[in-house]
């Protein structure tokens, strides 16, 4: 279990280090249980990620979900973000709408890398289920990785049960104000 007290502000040099296109090289080569790899399907997703991660470089918070959803990563490529966000078409997702919205309302987007602890979708086209364990287990290179030098903020169960810390709320379900609230207070510790 890592807690952001385990992540010491002083590694922040070391994600400016991250290389990206051999990180999202190995995970599109990665297999990850039994999960979809949306990065080793698509270019587009690959691409996708590697400028969001080169945007994101100097991200100060980590914001940390289950895993990719069926409606949001598994499509565009970026944790909590819709096909339709990207570009107008496509499915839309809540969960992303309502994190994006969230940060943006809180003028925080550009200092938050968005990520899952497991980063491939378990699950179908058409639905998400539950990570198992050993796919947990299997996505935690990427997320170690990502965690240098960040303050991680564990988004529901999941990804509190690996991070440690405080909790905030999944926003899915009814839960979008109780989201709001909790990440105001992690980013203000």
């Amino acid at each position: 279990m890592l807690t952001s007290s385990a992540v010491s502000v002083s590694d922040s040099g070391l994600r400016r280090e991250l290389n990206v296109h051999a990180f999202v090289r190995r995970l599109a080569a990665g297999r990850i249980g039994r999960t979809y790899n949306q990065y080793a399907e698509s270019a587009a997703c690959r691409d996708r990620l590697a400028a969001y991660l080169e945007q994101r470089r100097e991200a100060r918070y980590l914001l940390v979900g289950e895993a990719a959803g069926y409606r949001g990563a598994r499509v565009s490529g970026i944790p909590f973000t819709s096909e339709r966000q990207l570009t107008g078409t496509g499915p839309a997702e809540a969960t992303a709408t309502i994190v994006r919205r969230t940060l943006d309302e809180l003028g925080v987007a550009d200092d938050v890398l968005l990520w899952n602890v497991v980063p491939t979708h378990p699950g179908t086209v058409r639905a998400n289920r539950r990570p198992t364990t050993a796919e947990i287990r299997g996505g935690m290179p990427f997320l170690d990785e990502l965690l240098i030098g960040r303050v991680p903020i564990a988004v529901g169960r999941v990804a509190q049960a690996v991070l440690g810390g405080e909790y905030v709320r999944h926003p899915s379900h009814g839960g979008a104000v109780e989201f709001r609230a909790g990440l105001l207070l992690s980013i203000r510790r």
